[in-house]
Parts: C-alpha cells; sequence; structure tokens
C-alpha cells in the first residue's frame, strides 16, 4: 500500500471511532491510522456525565476491542497526539515525532471544555467532564465531598448535577441565562426540567453573575455570585465546550467556531476533512453554519465522510437529534427549535409525559419529548421523510403520533 494511499484520522471520539468502522466495513481498513491523544482506546462519552459517576465500578464503554483494531489492520496510535500538518508534504507529526503520510486526512478533534477565564486550570476542588480521565477524577471527588457547586445549566451541567444529587451531595447550580437550557430547548421544557430538579432538592438560581474567586493554596475557597462570596467546597465548570481546531488552525484551515467545512465535509483543503463536534457545517435546510456537538452528527457525518473518501460524495443533510438523561427525566429532541414560529403540546398519560411539536409555516421543524421515546422515534421518521401533520391531528392524545406515518 503506497503510504500517500494512507487515511489518517486524528481524534479518538466518537466520530472518529465510527469512521473506522464504516472504512472497516466498506474494505480500507488496512489503509487506516487512528491517531489518539488519550491513552485509552476510543470510548463512549454520554455515559460519562451520567451512570459513570454514580457508579464506583463503571469503566469506560469501549466502541471496539483492541483485538478488532488489530484484526481489521487499522493502525492505532494511542497517547500520541497530532501536533503539526504539513499540507505540502501530506504529512502529519504526531508528539512522538513519528511522521504520517496521508492521502486523506480527516479531523475528528472534537472539543475541549470551556472554562471561566483567569479561574487557574489545576485547582484540587475545580473540574470539568470530557474525558474519561476526568470523570474517574470527578467520581472520586463527588465520593470524598459532601456540597457541589455546579456553573452552568446546560446538558452537561444538569446531568452532572442530579448524578451528584443522587449520590447524597447537597448540589447548588449558577446559570447566568434568564433559563436552563438557553439555546437547546423550548421554554416550555425547560420550566419543566427547573421544576424537577428544584423537586428533587437542587438549588437552582438562574440570572446570576459569577465574578471573581478566592484561592487558598490549590483550592477555591470562595465564588463572587451576584457580587457576594460564597463558599465553595467542590465546583464543577459546565458552560459549554469549544471546539478543537488549533491543529487546523495552524495548518492555515478555514476556521469559524470549528473546522469550516463544505456539504461533502471537506474543509479549504480538498485532501483534508473534518467530522464531528470539530466541524462546521452548512445547514441544507437553512443555509446556515452549524456545529453540533452529538452522537447522532458524529455517526452520519462519519458515514458523509466516508462517501466523500471512497468517491461517491453525498451531502451531508442528516436531520438532528439529541438526548439528555437527568435521574427520572429523559430529553430527546429530533430537529432543531426553530428561533421563531408556533408550538403545539401534545399531552401524554402523565403531567411529566409530553411533547411540545414547533412548526414553521405548516412544515414541523422540530419535535421536544420529555418521557415520550414513541413520540420521539415517530419524530425522527416524520423529519426524515420531509412528511408533516397537521397540529390538531399530530397533537390529538387519542392517537399516538407514530400512527401518523401511516395516516
Amino acid at each position: 500500500m503506497p503510504e500517500s494511499d494512507s487515511i489518517v484520522i486524528v481524534g479518538g471520539g466518537h466520530a472518529g471511532a465510527q469512521l473506522c468502522g464504516a472504512l472497516a466495513a466498506a474494505g480500507h481498513a488496512a489503509r487506516v491510522h487512528l491517531v489518539c491523544e488519550e491513552p485509552e482506546l476510543p470510548y463512549h462519552r454520554p455515559p460519562l456525565s451520567k451512570s459513570f459517576l454514580k457508579n464506583a465500578g463503571e469503566s469506560p464503554l469501549w466502541h471496539r476491542a483492541e483485538s478488532w483494531f488489530a484484526d481489521a489492520g487499522i493502525s492505532l496510535h494511542r497517547a500520541d497526539p497530532a501536533v503539526a500538518i504539513d499540507r505540502a508534504k501530506r504529512t502529519l507529526r504526531l508528539r512522538s515525532g513519528a511522521v504520517l503520510a496521508y492521502g486523506t486526512l480527516v479531523l475528528a478533534t472534537g472539543a475541549r471544555a470551556r472554562r471561566l477565564p483567569h479561574l487557574p486550570p489545576s485547582l484540587c476542588n475545580v473540574a470539568t467532564v470530557r474525558t474519561a480521565a476526568d470523570a474517574s477524577r470527578l467520581r472520586d471527588l463527588l465520593g470524598s465531598h459532601r456540597a457541589l457547586t455546579v456553573v452552568g445549566g446546560g446538558f452537561i451541567g444538569l446531568e452532572i448535577a442530579e448524578a451528584a444529587r443522587a449520590l447524597g451531595l447537597t448540589v447548588q447550580l449558577l446559570e447566568s441565562a434568564p433559563r436552563l437550557l438557553m439555546r437547546a430547548v423550548s421554554s416550555e421544557v425547560a420550566d419543566h426540567v427547573l421544576a424537577t430538579h428544584r423537586g428533587n432538592g437542587i438549588d437552582i438560581r438562574l440570572g446570576v453573575a459569577v465574578g471573581s474567586f478566592e484561592l487558598a493554596g490549590d483550592r477555591l475557597e470562595a465564588l463572587a455570585v451576584d457580587g457576594i462570596a460564597q463558599a465553595v467546597e467542590l465546583m464543577v465548570q459546565g458552560i459549554g465546550a469549544v471546539p478543537e481546531h488549533e491543529l487546523a488552525s495552524a495548518a492555515g484551515l478555514h476556521c469559524e467556531n470549528g473546522i469550516v467545512v463544505d456539504e461533502h465535509l471537506r474543509t479549504s483543503d480538498p485532501s483534508i476533512l473534518a467530522i464531528g463536534d470539530c466541524s462546521s457545517f452548512p445547514d441544507g435546510t437553512t443555509g446556515r453554519r452549524l456545529r453540533l456537538e452529538s452522537v447522532q452528527n458524529a455517526n452520519d457525518q462519519a458515514r458523509t465522510a466516508l462517501a466523500t473518501i471512497t468517491g461517491t460524495p453525498q451531502p451531508y443533510r442528516a436531520v438532528p437529534w439529541f438526548w439528555s438523561d437527568q435521574g427520572a427525566l429523559r430529553l430527546q429532541m429530533a430537529g432543531l427549535v426553530p428561533p421563531d414560529g408556533e408550538r403545539h403540546r401534545r399531552d401524554g398519560a402523565t403531567p411529566g409525559n409530553f411533547s411540545i411539536l414547533h412548526y414553521v409555516g405548516d412544515r414541523l421543524a422540530c419535535v421536544e419529548s420529555v418521557n415520550a421515546p414513541m413520540d420521539h422515534m415517530a419524530a425522527r421518521k416524520l423529519l426524515e421523510s420531509g412528511r408533516t401533520v397537521s397540529p390538531a391531528l399530530a397533537c390529538d392524545p387519542a392517537v399516538p403520533l407514530r400512527q401518523r406515518l401511516v395516516a
């Protein structure tokens, strides 16, 4: 195999692992190098902020066993991150000094946790969760502390807050926005999430300003909340993520809130693709650029990347969907909540079981489901098919939404 025919994937997260599986199924595994910053095999990340924190004996769930990579012929480079791309020579240099030649380079570098500005990164009682090592450290900290402060009311902050409360800790969550999940869900769903977590004993404060901090050696002692110093025993920063595009930027690739790609996931250098959390791609419906952090996006972009690599390019047109488990709450979203449009509620059997349907004109654009998994599955199929159904019919509680697929 000539080196110039190699496919080098940078990133051992979900997108990189899925692309390895797709390339192996298509008979191209022997051409593949997978470059991983972490020492672990590629693993599933969603459990890290949920069940993993609650169960001391739980280990990361591997995407594939190490023997699978060996049997497939994929060359694994673990704990050896990429440090530089030479686009003229089509080579990638690793921290070890190894140099990999590529015909196609795929950047699946993911995202890193956003941190509070000016807060030192190595405080012993402050944590973030992006990796298995992060989650293992936080799990140990939760076992030795009685109170937790969570900064950030997005999915990761809420999942960690629920896990800590389930372990018996006193939990306070601070959110600067006027409501939870400001960019992800509708106000109706956010209000339900707020009421549920407050009912379970989590102290949630909205619209607060987190400011200066007080340190004692390598510990955070206090945080200013609305200008008043508040003692901190243990704190988690759950304030979002920043795309990892330094490697791409240093190589001169176009980056803007991620690595900019076209509809076939090619970067500004056609021999380099970007997929997953790090990629900024054009939305086929609105034309605006999106960057999504989800398992669905990683899976579907891996399939699109395979088509591009194998010379049968197809535009990326997948319907986005997401989920978040927060104790007894299961939130599932199909499509993206539009900034305007009409909202219609579809009630389930109990007040804690419902869906919010979003229409733009007469087009069904998004469905948010709370403890309504059948609604979610039906909504995904409806959105993928391009069909729609009137709000009056869709919200009839006497008829399952899935039956509208054949109506």
